[in-house]
């Protein structure tokens, strides 16, 4: 079976119970969602397999990274601010041998920060213009390589960055699985990731921005925090943001700010953001 880009598609199990049992819940011209009947999970099925999304990663997607670079370091940065990154996370490890890894990091703008405050540094990302513009640019270490088949040793950082990249893994619970085995024991990671359960998703339903052919699971609060904790994580803390988008119209657009405060005091945004830490002992 093959969908109109002439992509092998493949139908698979839950990825977060494993069970074969699930009910159609949304359809576009190009790929649908499912839902499990069992855990409530929304994904894609059938879906591609790794090789041919790793060659969706072009030109045209970089472009699309380099022109929105500064928003999305921008709110990566908000994110650590508020879970207090720099003067209170950073100080649970040595100051000389803190190391950080960003998968996914694109242009390279947060690995680049976070290494002016001191850390080793190192970086993950799929499309090779974002990964020879960083290192020309910043002259960081980033491996053109998938998480899936990343060679790098085991308990090897303190921390673990991937913003946004959880929802285009054909297997989200071995990517969780994965970052478990880096960590440190002790580490954390830092997950950001679409929420279903959300307002801006109640407002725009099946014209909501994270449905993408790219996104292949689709996570709720619950969903997310569940298989977090099954890949081992002891969850910290968590929140969201994003209550309007800034470049869809809506009647209630002029009342942006507002909304965007109030889903994030009320943590209904459609971001989910997660802390996560490795067990000491392991």
């Amino acid at each position: 079976m093959k969908n109109k880009r002439n992509e092998r598609l493949t139908f698979i199990r839950c990825p977060l119970c494993g069970k074969d049992d699930s009910r159609d819940y949304l359809w576009f011209d190009e790929y649908r969602y499912v839902q499990c009947l069992s855990c409530g999970l929304i994904y894609q099925n059938p879906q591609p397999g790794i090789r041919p999304l790793h060659k969706r990663y072009s030109k045209k997607y970089f472009q699309y990274e380099f022109r929105n670079q500064r928003n999305f370091f921008n709110l990566m940065r908000l994110t650590l601010r508020d879970i207090r990154f720099s003067d209170k996370l950073a100080r649970e490890f040595p100051e000389k041998t803190r190391t950080f890894l960003d998968i996914g990091c694109a242009t390279g703008l947060l690995l680049n920060h976070v290494r002016q405050q001191g850390w080793k540094v190192k970086g993950l990302e799929l499309d090779t213009y974002s990964v020879r513009y960083a290192r020309r640019i910043f002259s960081l270490d980033i491996l053109n390589q998938p998480l899936e088949e990343a060679e790098l040793p085991d308990r090897s950082f303190n921390v673990i960055h991937w913003s946004h990249v959880i929802e285009h893994l054909p297997d989200p619970f071995q990517g969780l699985k994965k970052i478990y085995s880096l960590l440190k024991p002790g580490g954390y990671m830092l997950l950001t990731t679409p929420r279903i359960d959300s307002f801006q998703h109640y407002l725009f339903q099946k014209e909501w921005r994270s449905f993408h052919r790219d996104h292949l699971t689709i996570f709720s609060g619950r969903t997310l925090k569940q298989m977090v904790r099954k890949a081992g994580f002891g969850l910290i803390r968590s929140f969201s943001w994003g209550g309007l988008a800034a470049d869809k119209e809506h009647p209630l657009k002029p009342f942006k700010r507002v909304i965007d405060k109030a889903v994030k005091t009320f943590n209904t945004g459609d971001v989910i953001f997660i802390l996560a830490k490795k067990k000491i002992n392991n």
